[in-house]
């Protein structure tokens, strides 16, 4: 099993250049009212709800590796790559790693939060109740942990050497329902990647000797009847 052969693996670092964006339209619906007269009552709760929410369910069910939030591969399409692919989830350190990023979500909402004044001019929720700026968060709170996750699952794939990736057994469908969180539309069926060189190449060089062979055997028929 080679993870680097999974398209749907590399797909998934589209959330490097998607997050900061995530944050920045944290920002913007934030910036549409002024915090109430609990504004650290409101972050809290508003965390808890997008960000503290799906992490419990996400340490729980980790997000499927062949899931894109949006849309997903078929579950009865997965291929043996894939289902070993998803054995591998359920390590501890990358649970830990999930935990980590959501944790440090409370403190980096508080900092955008008292901040997004600044971007009130740009706020599509301008003059909106501060009710709806939170309403709003929460959602952008919980797409941010789940590709945060799955971008960490990734990039341990992708960067350990196949050889040394554990022999664990593949999770069956019923085991891949059940322990996986999967969302999205079953509509993406995409082909491995290739990892070598295709052996056409070589096939070819074998089968350039046999006309080789009968070219040599050619010359020599001639040669014998000049003689």
């Amino acid at each position: 099993m080679n993870p680097r052969s999974e398209p749907l693996l590399w797909l998934q670092l589209v959330a490097l250049g998607a997050v900061p964006l995530e944050l920045l339209g944290l920002v913007l619906v934030l910036a549409g009212a002024d915090p109430g007269p609990l504004p650290g009552l409101e972050r809290l709760l508003a965390w808890a709800i997008g960000a503290l929410g799906p992490a419990i369910l996400l340490w729980q069910r980790p997000a499927d590796v062949c899931s894109l939030l949006v849309i997903q591969v078929p579950i009865k399409a997965r291929s043996g790559a894939q289902l070993s692919l998803a054995a591998l989830q359920s390590s501890l350190v990358l649970k830990l790693l999930m935990a980590a990023g959501a944790a440090a979500l409370l403190p980096l909402f508080w900092w955008i939060d008292q901040h997004a004044a600044l971007a009130t001019p740009l706020s599509p929720l301008a003059a909106s109740p501060r009710f709806v700026g939170l309403l709003v968060a929460c959602p952008l709170l919980a797409v941010i942990t789940w590709q945060w996750q799955q971008l960490i699952q990734t990039i341990a794939l992708l960067s350990r050497n196949p050889a040394t990736l554990p022999e664990r057994p593949p999770l069956s469908l019923q085991e891949l329902v059940s322990q996986r969180m999967s969302l999205g539309l079953p509509l993406l069926l995409l082909n491995p990647l290739l990892t070598s060189q295709p052996a056409a190449s070589v096939a070819g060089t074998v089968a350039i000797q046999p006309e080789e062979t009968a070219e040599q055997a050619e010359g020599t028929d001639l040669d014998q009847q000049v003689g």
